[in-house]
């Protein structure tokens, strides 16, 4: 970190640690901020206390740090590669936001819990506890003073499924001053393709510590989609033979131009039917949805009601998906997905999710920053669009019922698989990768 940044860094560091130790129990429920920091109250003596309780001395130990569930979803399938080649090793699993606390038990780590705030005083107190082997970091995000407290040690610090878009802010003047340090700082660095890799360089990655191993995403879709149970009860209660559009992590910003679009559809297509799954099921955001339908004269449920069989999938035209977990399985029954985000400034959610069951993909045009979106412009298995008349036509070319409606879907449904297919064994040379670095230092 460029001296300059290292007092305000601190400052800012301090603050936030000052308003965990501030907060009361009674704020958990407050907003994703707010939990973030209140649930780094005594989180150094919960590593401790993990770590005096099972931290095997003789046992080397991988920490992995994915910030999210998305991140989370890359470093999981790793995790578990790892302990199935290294099963004498322990791993330690930290995350950032509240979103991935539930997730994080997924990834069957010995210790997880939250990173702590970026202070030598936390980094030195949590090396201790834990004595890594290596520490990796999953996509991007880097924490300048771990790393610099990490390496002063010898420990490795790396990066896997690293991923720098080209109009990514972390390459603005301000980061670069501030991580640049710390990317110059890694052992090895897993790219997900050679421009990410160099992007990645011109941030101060040292060219030689580059490698090309993929994208775990694909192999974590992939696997979904082949095991997943379509005779299972919420696949068999929300079944059709209807044309099915399946909506997933929707924003209103989204729907604002899908939901005219399918009505549009649905004068040529009457047949068609919308499963819809909001990025945030809540309340505010359900209501509007159950609302629109009402007004178009369509028949609705919420997945509840048809999983207790209070209503019939095929007698349903929107159907609301009311709670998170469960889109990836859903998108088994997808004629066509539609994705949400690329009418959000958040950007555009997980397209390879419905690419992986052979579904050819729709979404808006804020994409730019999702590299597996271009794969499949590319590829001809998803369309870009920006306005409802042009969302209603793309609809209709892959959902109507004619024959050369089928063949087109079929068409790009088949392309869409194939770039997941071709993608696949990111996994595998990730974990070769850290075993490699293991390896070295031992």
């Amino acid at each position: 970190m460029r001296a300059p940044l290292r007092p305000l860094y601190a400052a800012t560091v301090a603050l936030a640690r000052g308003l965990a130790a501030a907060s009361g129990e009674s704020n958990t429920s407050g907003s994703k901020l707010w939990r973030s920091v209140n649930a780094r109250r005594g989180i150094i003596a919960r590593w401790q206390a993990q770590a005096a309780a099972a931290r095997d001395r003789h046992r080397r130990l991988i920490w992995l740090h994915a910030p999210s569930v998305g991140e989370g979803l890359q470093a999981r399938p790793v995790a578990h590669a790892l302990r199935h080649a290294l099963p004498e090793a322990q791993q330690a699993y930290s995350f950032f936001s509240p979103s991935a606390e539930r997730f994080a038990a997924s990834v069957g780590a010995d210790f997880t819990d939250y990173l702590p705030f970026d202070s030598a005083a936390d980094a030195d107190a949590l090396l201790d506890a834990l004595q890594p082997s290596v520490l990796v970091f999953v996509k991007l995000d880097v924490w300048p003073v771990l790393v610099e407290r990490a390496t002063r040690r010898g420990i490795p610090v790396m990066m896997l499924s690293a991923t720098l878009a080209e109009g990514s802010g972390r390459r603005g003047t301000v980061s670069r001053a501030l991580l640049r340090d710390a990317y110059a700082a890694m052992t090895a660095v897993g790219v997900i393709d050679a421009s990410h890799g160099a992007r990645l360089v011109e941030l101060g990655v040292n060219a030689s510590c580059i490698h090309h191993t993929g994208d775990t995403r694909f192999d974590q879709v992939w696997e979904r989609a082949q095991r997943v149970d379509r005779m299972a009860p919420l696949l068999r209660a929300t079944a059709s033979a209807r044309p099915t559009l399946v909506a997933g992590s929707t924003w209103p910003a989204d729907e604002s131009v899908l939901l005219p679009a399918w009505e549009s559809l649905r004068v040529s297509v009457p047949s068609a039917r919308i499963v819809i799954a909001p990025h945030e099921p809540t309340r505010a955001h359900l209501a509007p949805l159950t609302a629109w339908a009402e007004r178009a004269s369509l028949r609705y449920a919420m997945l509840g009601q048809v999983e207790r069989g209070e209503r019939h999938a095929d007698e349903t035209d929107v159907l609301i998906v009311d709670r998170v977990g469960v889109l990836g399985d859903l998108y088994a029954h997808a004629t066509a997905a539609f994705v949400g985000g690329g009418f959000h400034k958040a950007g555009l959610h997980s397209a390879i999710e419905p690419a992986a069951f052979g579904a050819p993909v729709l979404f808006g045009p804020g994409h730019h920053m999702s590299r597996e979106a271009g794969l499949l412009l590319a590829a001809g298995a998803a369309r870009s669009v920006g306005a409802i008349t042009e969302l209603s036509a793309a609809l209709g070319e892959w959902l109507g019922t004619n024959d050369i409606a089928h063949a087109a879907c079929a068409r790009a449904g088949n392309a869409a698989r194939l770039v997941v297919q071709q993608e696949l064994g990111a996994t595998e040379r990730s974990a070769a990768l850290v075993r490699e670095v293991l390896a070295a230092r031992t």
